[in-house]
This record gives structure tokens, C-alpha cells and sequence, in this order.
């Protein structure tokens, strides 16, 4: 296959002809003729200063193509031609989803295991991508900063809300964003960027609320040696206090989206922070269509209930919205139980969903737990004469199947 690469383009049907983008490129790379504004793929270096202040979208289309449309090619389109094919694999898959390189290799490590070319839902929204870089980031205010876990619980997880105020962030469920950690490594470089899943629906915590919210676990190990590893990212984030400024990026991801087809079906498999998206998910299905035909199937795994994320809320949402299996691995005089355990035991529901063309599946969190659930996952089809390999492949090529680990 020929290498693809990265050409950033502008969709002629939607855009204004308002000139920002020409206005705002700090290299020339945008221009334009009496029929359509363009981006010259020779000069553009991706810096993003053009996407934020277009007030249509029409900038923000980023493709990978074998071969850059040249100038004169832009000119004469009244639509964008069609999509080049997404290359086979996990890295071309997170090319596409994130123009950053950084945050593409974070997606592409979270893709790992997928098996190939991922497709969003066929009825997702169309997301927006990578408005905020690194050199011109967005800045948050933290509105909220919540411990979700028991005060005596090993594991300190944390809700934590920021407000964006009049910048526009527009995020869909399922869509993540780069927290950018102050300061510099050792060798005088910036911290790496950490992505993190947005755990609210599109509309903010509350509706029509210019805000979002992360699900955070602190991170501090103890090591071989006994020294004390502190996860840099997630100690930041979680001693931040109300008021404080954060710098973030994104939003990224193409692909984990929600279907917003109200017959949809949707399993989601998760362990700790993994639920995030997953609150995203149930909130929006609970605004927009409460009363759906398709019925939302949460699988959630966790050491006990103190140490698993919403647990409180989880039991006020009602069974007609949402159908849960909460699973705790450490309770006291009892075996140990995983979510694949759980799935197991709803191997007859299971294998009536696989069955179904609305079935979306869902699997976030640790990657430990993969090779549990997609055991479970052969043991169901299995003994419900079906091939799981073969149904796997089907959800993957029609973008009903989904997962995102670390």
C-alpha cells in the first residue's frame, strides 16, 4: 500500500467565504479564488491557529490521503471528493482521529487489539478533532473536583469538572482530550500529553453547560524497591482545587462514538475509570431519548463497591434505562468474580444481542482485561452455535464494535 499522509482541507459546501481562516494562517497556507478558499498541503504545518475561529467547521477536515490535492484540484470542488480508505491497522486509524502526532500515538496504544480498521456508529454525530494544540491549548477553570471512591478505599478516583467558559469545546461522547501537564521533563522538554476520556454527554454536566468532566484515578505505586512512583498526570489533576486554570487540547477520537440511533442496543464492559465514557453514554441517552427502543447493557468491574466509580448514582439510575452488572473482585468470604464471570452468566442475553443488527459493544479500561472478555465472549458464541470471530469481524466492519484500553 502506498504511504498515506496528512492533508488538511476545507469543505466547500459549508463554508462562508467569511475569509478567518485566510486572516488567521500565520504561514499563507490558506488562499483562495473567486469560487473556493484552499489550503496549499506544501505550506501547512498543521498548527490548528485557523480551526477555533471558523464559525462554520468547514476548516476542519483532515484526511490522509496517497497523493496531496493540489491547489487547482481544490478550486474546482463544490463538495470534498471522497474519503481516502483508512489504511489497515491501529496507527492509521489514530492518524485519522487525532492530527497530532503525540495524541495519535496515544490512540493508536489504545487501539491495540482491535484487529484492524475501526468505523464509527453509521448514525454517530460527526465529531469535531483537534481545534486545540499544543501551541495555542484551550484554558479550563475547575468548576468541581469530587472523590467518587470511600475515603478508606485503596483507589482515590475523582470527578472532576471544567468549565470552559465562552471558548467553544465542542466534545462527543466517547471522545477524549490532552490534559497538558505544567512544566518540563528532566532534559528541559514539556511533559508528555495524558489523554483522558470526557465522562459527560455533549451538553455539559448540566444541560446546555459549556463544561465537561474527567474521571481521574491518582496514581502512586509502590515500586520493587520500595521507592514510591507518583503518576505525574493524575496527581496534578487530582489536587487541582476550584478556580484553578488547566490548559487542555483536543478534543480527539473518530471512532469510541455513541450511535444516536434510539434502537441501538449497547453493551459497555469497563472496569474503573474505563466507565467514563460510559456515564457520558447513559447521560445522553437519558436526556435525548429516554423512552428509546434500544435498551443501554453496562457490564463494571471494580475490587469492591467502594472502590468503583459512581457507585452511589449507579444505583438510582432505573433498570429501564440502563441494565447493570456491577462486579467486585475483592469482597470479603467471597470468591473472586471479573466482569467476563458476569458476562457468563448473561450468556443467553448475550448471544441474543450478537444476533441483532442494532448490537454495539463497548470495551474500556484496563488491558488485562481483554483476553478475559473476548474468552468470554468465544465461550458464549460458542455455546450458542454461533463464531465469535466471525461476529467480531461483522460489528468491527459495520462500527459496532469498540475498544479503548490502557
Amino acid at each position: 500500500m502506498t504511504a498515506l499522509v496528512k492533508q488538511h482541507l476545507i469543505d466547500p459546501a459549508v463554508c462562508i467565504r467569511c475569509n478567518t481562516c485566510e486572516a488567521t494562517c500565520p504561514v499563507g497556507a490558506v488562499t483562495h479564488d473567486a469560487n473556493n478558499y484552499v489550503v496549499d498541503p506544501e505550506k501547512c504545518g498543521f498548527c490548528m491557529d485557523c480551526v477555533a475561529p471558523c464559525p462554520t467547521g468547514s476548516i476542519n477536515h483532515f484526511v490522509m490521503v496517497g497523493k496531496p490535492y493540489s491547489l487547482d484540484d481544490q478550486f474546482s470542488w463544490t463538495d470534498l471528493p471522497p474519503e481516502t480508505e483508512t489504511p489497515a491497522g491501529d496507527a492509521g486509524v489514530a492518524a485519522l482521529e487525532a492530527v497530532d502526532d503525540e495524541a495519535a500515538a496515544l490512540l493508536d496504544d489504545a487501539h491495540k487489539g482491535t484487529g484492524g480498521t475501526v468505523r464509527a456508529p453509521a448514525s454517530a454525530a460527526q465529531p469535531r478533532i483537534n481545534l486545540f494544540g499544543r501551541s495555542n491549548p484551550a484554558e479550563a477553570t475547575v468548576a468541581g473536583n469530587f472523590r467518587l471512591t470511600a475515603a478508606d478505599a485503596s483507589a482515590d478516583v475523582r470527578h472532576i469538572i471544567l468549565d470552559l467558559g465562552t471558548t467553544p469545546f465542542p466534545v462527543l461522547e466517547g471522545q477524549s482530550i490532552g490534559v497538558v501537564v505544567p512544566g518540563t521533563e528532566a532534559n528541559g522538554r514539556p511533559h508528555a500529553l495524558r489523554l483522558y476520556s470526557v465522562a459527560s454527554p455533549r451538553d455539559g454536566e448540566r444541560p446546555n453547560t459549556n463544561n465537561l468532566s474527567l474521571t481521574v484515578k491518582r496514581v502512586v505505586e509502590t515500586c520493587g524497591d520500595g521507592s514510591v512512583h507518583r503518576g505525574l498526570a493524575s496527581n496534578y489533576l487530582c489536587d487541582l482545587q476550584r478556580g484553578d486554570r488547566v490548559k487542555i487540547v483536543g478534543p480527539f477520537g473518530a471512532t469510541f462514538l455513541m450511535p444516536d440511533d434510539p434502537a441501538a442496543d449497547i453493551v459497555m464492559i469497563c472496569t474503573g475509570t474505563g466507565s467514563a465514557p460510559f456515564r457520558g453514554f447513559t447521560e445522553r441517552r437519558r436526556r435525548s431519548m429516554p423512552n428509546a427502543k434500544g435498551r443501554l447493557y453496562l457490564f463494571f468491574g471494580a475490587r469492591s463497591p467502594q472502590e468503583l466509580p459512581y457507585f452511589g448514582p449507579l444505583q438510582k439510575v432505573p433498570k429501564s434505562l440502563l441494565d447493570q452488572e456491577l462486579v467486585f473482585s475483592r469482597l470479603p468470604d467471597r470468591p473472586k468474580e471479573y466482569v467476563q464471570d458476569r458476562m457468563r452468566t448473561r450468556a443467553a442475553d448475550l448471544a441474543e444481542l450478537l444476533r441483532r443488527d442494532t448490537t454495539h459493544v463497548y470495551v474500556c479500561g484496563l488491558r488485562g482485561m481483554e483476553s478475559g472478555v473476548e474468552a468470554a465472549f468465544e465461550q458464549i458464541c460458542r455455546e450458542h452455535a454461533m463464531s465469535w470471530q466471525d461476529c467480531r469481524t461483522r460489528l468491527r466492519d459495520e462500527g459496532r464494535f469498540h475498544v479503548e484500553t490502557y
